[in-house]
């Protein structure tokens, strides 16, 4: 009986001290008198986002995002492609292997898809395979699928060694237009934006775009 009587105490303490460890951990970290639920911040509306990319002199519709296991956003590579098109990397943080993703203006076919080099890397031979509603297509040690779209064609490329094609594969057919939120990490703010170049009233609007230095005769 006496046995009994020591233990006792200690099993009714039990569960007091195994509720008490499940609320010190639920509030460990947490600022004194906040909430252990963040409260999301606002995704920014279309607006914003449309102001965002033509900061960059980027056409909004020709804005997408990707995903693949491994790889994160290099934030630094984000920017435009030829006129207006778009244009981001991103890095397998333990391989250092990248991942390109760039939408332009403009078609791919049969005929036309063996003239466009891959990753474009012009002078090299380039070779086309349909899948499904996308090309694969190889050159120069790279390969690629594009994806045509209305009016623009997304590409995914990346060296042949670095990434095999079914992750390739699987990126590109992941790439899609962002949401809100999505393009909110993906571009800079409008006043991060580089500055849209400054026209400069000296370059003549013909020739090799040279200042004109021209002086008359004994100048």
């Amino acid at each position: 009986m006496i046995r009994h009587a020591r233990v006792l105490p200690v099993l009714l303490l039990a569960p007091l001290l195994l509720t008490a460890c499940g609320s010190e951990k639920a509030d460990a970290g947490a600022p004194s008198g906040s909430t252990s639920a963040a409260t999301p911040a606002a995704a920014p509306d279309e607006g914003e986002l449309t102001a965002r990319a033509q900061a960059m002199g980027v056409a909004p519709e020709l804005v997408y995002v990707t995903e693949a296991p491994g790889f994160t956003l290099a934030q630094q590579s984000v920017g435009v492609l030829g006129d207006d098109g778009f244009s981001a990397t991103w890095v397998d943080g333990g391989t250092n292997a990248l991942l390109r993703l760039a939408v332009d203006r403009g078609s791919i076919t049969a005929a036309t898809c063996p003239g466009r080099p891959v990753g474009d890397m012009s002078g090299e031979h380039t070779t086309c395979e349909r899948d499904g509603d996308a090309w694969y297509r190889t050159g120069a040690g790279r390969h690629e699928y594009a994806l045509p779209e209305e009016g623009h064609v997304v590409r995914v490329s990346a060296e042949q060694d670095a990434v095999p094609r079914d992750v390739l594969r699987a990126a590109a057919l992941a790439a899609h237009r962002p949401d809100a939120a999505e393009t909110d990490r993906l571009l800079p703010s409008a006043e991060a934006a580089p500055p849209t170049p400054v026209e400069r009233g000296d370059l003549p609007p013909f020739g090799d775009g040279a200042p004109d230095n021209h002086v008359d005769e004994g100048g």
